[in-house]
């Protein structure tokens, strides 16, 4: 054999040898991390770990994640429900993707264990159409509920303003159908109508204090867009500024 393709036998061998030790190095971590199968695992920046099931075609919320979690990626797959006890054991879960599933139903208390380390959940691009306060419980986590084709109605109106909403995401809640139908809200930015139109009017209320509560609620939401909104034209404009100069 050539010296030539001796060198570059050699070469190629070693460079085999070194992506296997890579990859036995990556299984081991694999393991001593107690990273599910079908999820890939590494160190966060912040402490924890970072768990990427994305685009796996999961049915269901892999029942073996580390309680090191921290980044949780679960976006991409076949989910059509959260259990109620899905993210027990993640104490320290600050980051949540759950986006482009097929979820029609979060269980009651689907995310009361995260209410003390949650601080994003995303929910765009499922297949919601109304919301239970339960499955949030105490949750503060600023959620982001776009593309979800929604039934506006009382019940949505009363369980919006309960929810931490991102603000990026609000003209995009965007009305599927809507009860009652005179309302014709289809199609229209839920934050928009739920403001100026009332879904609870054939409804008898048990309180006012429920009413006040629910209205405080939508106004603080709509604040929150528009503070939101006012800040991202300032930072264009100082941006457009400083490019000037």
């Amino acid at each position: 054999m050539p010296m030539g393709c001796h060198a570059v036998a050699s070469c190629l061998s070693l460079t085999f040898t070194l992506l296997l030790h890579v990859l036995d190095v990556c299984l081991c971590l694999q393991a001593e991390n107690g990273c599910p199968e079908s999820c890939l695992c590494s160190e966060s920046v912040d402490g924890g770990l970072v768990v990427r099931c994305s685009d796996m075609h999961l049915i269901a919320v892999p029942r073996d994640l580390p309680n090191t979690t921290k980044h949780l990626y679960l976006d991409n797959n076949l989910l059509l429900t959260i259990p109620s006890d899905a993210f027990i054991g993640l104490p320290i879960l600050f980051k949540l993707d759950l986006s482009h599933n097929r979820l029609a139903y979060l269980e009651p208390g689907a995310f009361q264990d995260l209410a003390d380390s949650l601080s994003s959940l995303d929910l765009s691009s499922n297949q919601l159409q109304t919301l239970d306060p339960k499955a949030f419980g105490d949750l503060r986590a600023q959620t982001n509920l776009s593309h979800n084709p929604w039934l506006c109605d009382c019940r949505l109106q009363l369980a919006m303003p309960q929810l931490l909403l991102d603000p990026s995401s609000l003209t995009e809640v965007v009305c599927n159908t809507s009860e009652p139908k005179a309302l014709e809200a289809q199609g229209m930015p839920f934050i928009l109508v739920a403001t100026d139109l009332d879904f609870c009017t054939a409804i008898q209320r048990t309180t006012d204090v429920a009413m006040l509560i629910t209205m405080f609620g939508w106004f603080a939401m709509v604040i929150s867009y528009l503070i939101y909104y006012v800040r991202q034209g300032r930072s264009e404009e100082s941006l457009t500024l400083n490019t000037r100069l």
